[in-house]
């Protein structure tokens, strides 16, 4: 599967909510072809987009999501923290964003984010829903839990998958091999350009998270890595995207 060079982080990157629809339409209507955000299952195993354990940094909202049923989080108000164009914006589940997505035709790129404790059911979930959904196609799975992205892969094998990692291990081609992967995604902070290169010569897609200047993401394209996230989709034309 190939990816987009330029990857909407958390929806709409720095222009929009983190992890809202309007996010999703914001980057659309800028150019992106792809996006990316974060997966975590409430109290009644209903997948939504969220980072966080806790509510309080992007809404309205104090206490852990987990603990919060999907009718007990439907009054959050996750666009409370940006500008007031976006004053009511809810806490999505994840089969909403992926029938947005399906209906914008983005790629995504769903990072799958559990909550202490519920690792491998948020895996199966996630992976389930996606399989039923418009996106099967146009989707990658991703997890910083090997025990979320096993349960994923033991539930839908299909999926593609990348393996999701702070710094590249030094064993990253048997890492890919174990994980099925067919992409990894790594902080482009402590990316070498040797191994990037090295990556690159495989056919692997290689993916950089989160690098916000032109400058930066060149050095890095010209080291063959395939693809960025970025808080800042609007700094590269449509035609770049």
């Amino acid at each position: 599967m190939s990816l987009p060079r330029i990857i909407a982080h958390r929806c709409g990157g720095a222009l929009a909510p983190e992890n809202t629809l309007a996010g999703l339409l914001i980057a659309a209507r800028i150019g992106c072809r792809g996006v990316e955000f974060d997966v975590m299952l409430t109290a009644d195993g209903v997948p939504v987009l969220m980072h966080d354990e806790t509510l309080a940094r992007t809404t309205d909202r104090q206490g852990r999501l987990a603990v919060l049923s999907l009718a007990e989080l439907s009054n959050v108000n996750a666009g409370c923290r940006h500008h007031p164009a976006f004053a009511v914006s809810p806490v999505p589940t994840f089969q909403s964003a992926l029938a947005l997505c399906a209906d914008l035709g983005l790629w995504a790129n769903v990072e799958i984010k559990p909550a202490s404790g519920h690792e491998a059911a948020t895996g199966r979930i996630v992976a389930e829903q996606l399989a039923a959904s418009p996106m099967a196609g146009a989707a990658m799975l991703s997890s910083f839990s090997p025990v979320a992205l096993a349960a994923a892969v033991s539930a839908q094998p299909a999926l593609p998958r990348a393996l999701l990692v702070e710094h590249v291990p030094a064993n990253w081609s048997e890492a890919v091999r174990q994980a099925g992967a067919t992409a990894i995604h790594c902080a482009a902070r402590h990316l070498s350009p040797e191994t990037a290169a090295a990556i690159a010569c495989t056919g692997l897609r290689l993916a950089c998270y989160t690098v916000n200047r032109c400058e930066e993401a060149d050095a890095l394209f010209s080291t063959g890595v395939s693809a960025l996230f970025t808080d800042r989709p609007d700094l590269w034309l449509p035609a770049e995207m």
